[in-house]
């Protein structure tokens, strides 16, 4: 058994509040959140005075691409960035791996990838794709956070999108055993390239409209109020959908919603012609559209905020060309996306409770980890951070940590710090320092958030 310690420090985000006081850690786990004067003597004191002392981040939405494409990024190269951008646990999506998590046996190849390999604790999501609803049912037995689906193309041959039939026979499973869908909400009868000059960014905006989004989250309303299983729709970028979203909740179904660190951060007015490097989808949205999404989230609309970190080699980003019909859509931002979240929190008013609530409190219920991750209540696993949430600091290419250097946050001045991460009481980051051997485990969804040893 580890020896006791403690974490002290005058602003503590507690579930109660921002308040002085002392973190016990005890075997990896929060024993008791006290008074700063309270520690009981003999136990070694970390006190970090004014700095934030704040649960580690909940990642649900990351693609880590191995094995198959782990020249893409890997589990050591992103669960590193993790632990410097403050993210204590991860959920690994479905797709961009050989194979795709779409069966037992994919996700035994998929663990077997990230074993011994990951500086956090992770997880994984499985996929629904058309007839592999007899494979439902054991990825869940093993512990998947619930299931990625798409409702359009996903840009991989190994992970097909779905249609309404496929989600009529495997959503009655999923409500059945209590798992969310999630979903990639955009829904066409056709989908075109971008039209005119390809390197402008306007021309990719105009080829994903938002009617898309609206489309479909109004058929996975429809979806959810009949089959009454936890729907959840991934990086909504439409603010239109916003109403809809709202009356959904209010009618009581089981319907949550995320948006990214990119959509509350990017503007398409400000995106150059040619930086492939912003191309995401859904795309990066006008700025009106981007202030409409943090309203929803201020109202409750939308329930938290998660990276979508989606990184490929440069040569994907086509940047010798920057033509946006032809690069691969997706942004790194492991590292950054807690700072990025901020820093707009910040210009806007908002606090250190509601920046925990959407990215820690959020995606561990949505993971089925409430009171095991995200927090610092007592029985909680003691994933911890030190954030200085006045310190500035601006990306540049030789402090990323992802596998490839390219990101829409190099040169973007960003505020919040994270200057220690702990894993289960175990120091896994400090700023400026060598990382230390991995030491992550795969947390299952669980009744009981059973682990693998």
């Amino acid at each position: 058994m580890s020896q006791d310690w403690v974490l002290r420090g005058e602003r503590v985000v507690t579930d109660t509040g921002v308040r002085p006081a002392a973190v016990v850690v005890r075997d990896g786990k929060v024993a008791a959140l006290i008074g700063p004067k309270d520690v009981p003597a003999g136990l070694p004191v970390t006190d970090v005075g004014q700095k934030v002392v704040m649960p580690g981040v909940v990642d649900s939405h990351a693609h880590i691409n191995e094995p198959g494409r782990t020249e893409w990024e890997g589990f050591e190269t992103a669960t590193r960035a993790a632990a410097a951008g403050g993210i204590t646990t991860v959920v690994d999506m479905p797709l961009n791996s050989i194979p795709a998590t779409t069966s037992r046996e994919a996700l035994a190849q998929k663990a077997a990838a990230a074993e011994r390999h990951c500086a956090i604790d992770y997880g994984f999501w499985g996929g629904v794709i058309p007839g592999n609803s007899g494979e439902l049912d054991a990825m869940i037995d093993a512990g998947v956070a619930g299931f990625k689906c798409f409702l359009i193309q996903s840009g991989v041959d190994e992970f097909p999108h779905v249609t309404r039939e496929d989600l009529e026979h495997a959503m009655p499973i999923l409500a059945r055993r209590g798992v969310p869908l999630i979903v990639h909400a955009e829904l066409t009868a056709s989908e075109k390239p971008p039209e005119g000059d390809t390197r402008t960014y306007q021309s990719y905006l105009a080829s994903r409209p938002r009617k898309w989004e609206d489309d479909a989250i109004h058929m996975m309303v429809e979806l959810c109020r009949k089959h009454r299983g936890p729907v959840h729709i991934v990086h909504l970028s439409s603010s239109d959908a916003l109403g809809e979203i709202a009356s959904a909740k209010k009618e009581g179904l089981p319907f949550t919603v995320e948006t990214c660190p990119h959509y509350l951060t990017f503007d398409a007015e400000h995106i150059p012609d040619g930086a492939t490097w912003f191309k995401c989808a859904p795309p990066i949205r006008e700025s009106e559209n981007r202030e409409k999404l943090w309203a929803g989230l201020a109202r409750g609309d939308i329930d938290m905020v998660v990276s979508d970190h989606s990184p490929c080699t440069p040569a994907l980003k086509h940047l010798e060309h920057g033509d946006f019909g032809r690069a691969w859509g997706g942004i790194a931002s492991l590292q950054f996306s807690l700072p990025a979240v901020w820093t707009g929190m910040r210009e806007r008013g908002q606090g250190l409770e509601q920046l925990v609530r959407w990215m820690c409190h959020a995606p561990a219920r949505l993971t089925g980890l409430t009171g095991v991750k995200g927090s610092l209540t007592p029985g909680a696993d003691a994933d911890l951070l030190v954030f200085d949430p006045e310190a500035s600091f601006t990306p540049d290419a030789s402090g990323v940590l992802h596998r490839h250097k390219l990101t829409p946050y190099a040169g973007r001045a960003l505020v919040g710090v994270v200057e220690h991460t702990w894993v289960r009481g175990q120091k896994v980051h400090t700023r400026g320092e060598p990382p230390p051997s991995p030491t992550g485990r795969w947390i299952r969804r669980p009744s009981t958030a059973r682990r693998v040893e």
